[in-house]
């Protein structure tokens, strides 16, 4: 079946009757919460879910690891019913096809439920490398409340755990796994860790503070094959130097890939997920998708921020209100490891024209370094004292001009605020939003 051309956006006739979201995760959850406030709100809201238990925080998954949190702490409160409004969800259910020309899903079980508009909200799952023995027991991801309860069952056992990937998710992962009692050890392919986000002197600091954790560290070194114990499960990685390590769980966290195949079977545009327009709707205009499963322009999302200014895009498209669309915006980034205060938004590195302004401390265990272009500040990488991180993106985002306080920027808000007083520069509010692993 050839893909369907993105169509013209046309709003949805008011109020839906019925609409259907394949998927039942945070996304799912904002959305029905979002949408139940609305005037024009569909009238019957139906909720497939694959997992079996309600919807729940998959950003407090890597502190429940560590120990830090409960399942209770994890549960995402129930949404409360609205006069008119039919609020149903199908847990433990999996849908298997979409059958576009009658309006319908059907389902693992059998069952066809119709739809006048549909959401595919499915997320995305770990993506593989593809290297011997991948497939064998004991590797896995770090996606879901299953494989949470899998790292932690494994690690209360003791022995080593291996975790491909030091970006924020194979971090988290290493430090929950060693908290649980395992020996966890980090490779990273690039020769630092979170280079995405980090420059090199905060990858240092970071790395010298896990490894006195007792995190074991491997940079530049690059997976080549897994071995069997014989038995079918995991018992060693080899990497592309030849060197063996034992292993009794890989956890690889190296990246996503988008579960987009029930649009793609279909026949909706897809790419490296499902194409939406800025209105989150498919190439199908009764069919729209959310969070990681779309993808829009050339940008696919995995992480909180973006993915809730979709929905309240996709909420008031749904009902009926005039919106301008969501539009891509830069994020800030948080660490979520007990006791390392991290804070990164923009650039890692200074781009030709940008001016760099620095401060550290090592005896305090304090790092900043801010990008700025023509007294504009475009990139932040604070470690130890992050309490001016949202400040500071909130100003980068608002596009402040901050000359008069330049001498200021790297060492506190306070300053910077007093100087640009004095010169009547005007602020934006201070609340902005920070990225989170979803």
């Amino acid at each position: 079946m050839c893909p369907d051309a993105l169509p013209r956006p046309v709003s949805p006739q008011h109020p839906i009757e019925h609409l259907v979201i394949v998927g039942n995760g945070m996304a799912t959850q904002r959305l029905v919460e979002t949408l139940v406030r609305q005037a024009a709100a569909p009238r019957r809201i139906t909720v497939i879910g694959e997992e079996r238990c309600p919807a729940y925080n998959r950003i407090l998954l890597s502190p429940w690891l560590a120990g830090d949190m409960t399942h209770d702490d994890l549960r995402l409160p129930e949404i409360a019913g609205q006069a008119g409004i039919a609020l149903s969800t199908r847990l433990g259910e999996r849908v298997t096809r979409i059958d576009r020309a009658r309006r319908r899903v059907l389902t693992e079980r059998g069952e066809a439920i119709a739809y006048d508009r549909l959401v595919l909200a499915t997320g995305s799952r770990t993506s593989l490398p593809p290297v011997p023995g991948i497939e064998l027991a004991g590797v896995g991801g770090f996606r879901d409340l299953d494989d949470a309860e899998a790292l932690a069952e494994a690690a209360q056992r003791g022995g080593r755990g291996l975790v491909v990937g030091g970006g924020l998710l194979g971090l988290e992962a290493a430090e929950g796994l060693r908290q649980r009692g395992m020996r966890a050890r980090v490779l990273q392919r690039s020769e630092r860790l979170m280079n995405r986000q980090l420059d090199a002197t905060a990858a240092t600091l970071l790395r010298r503070e896990l490894e006195g954790r007792g995190l074991e560290i491997a940079t530049g070194v690059e997976l080549a094959a897994l071995e069997d114990d014989g038995h079918g499960h995991v018992a060693a990685a080899r990497l592309a130097s030849g060197e063996r390590l034992p292993a009794d769980r890989v956890v690889i966290a190296a990246g996503i890939t988008p579960n987009a195949e029930l649009g793609r079977e279909a026949g909706l545009a897809c790419d490296r997920a499902i194409r939406v327009d800025a209105w989150l709707t498919t190439s199908d205009p009764a069919i729209h998708a959310l969070g990681e499963c779309c993808q829009v322009g050339t940008r696919t999302f995995g992480l909180v921020e973006p993915i809730w200014q979709q929905v309240e895009v996709l909420a008031r498209h749904l009902s009926g209100e005039a919106t301008a669309g969501f539009v891509d915006a830069p994020t800030a980034t948080k660490l979520k490891v007990g006791g390392v205060s991290l804070y990164a938004f923009g650039p890692t590195e200074a781009a030709p024209g940008q001016e760099a302004l620095t401060y550290h401390d090592p005896q305090q265990g304090e790092y900043r370094r801010l990008l700025l272009r023509d007294g504009r500040l475009e990139g932040a990488v604070l470690y130890g004292d992050t309490a001016m991180g949202p400040w500071l993106f909130t100003q980068a985002r608002a596009g402040t001009r901050l000359d008069a306080a330049r001498q200021a920027l790297a060492l506190g808000q306070a300053d910077v605020e007093a100087l640009l007083a004095e010169h009547e520069t005007p602020l934006r509010d201070t609340d902005s939003p920070e990225k989170e692993a979803a």
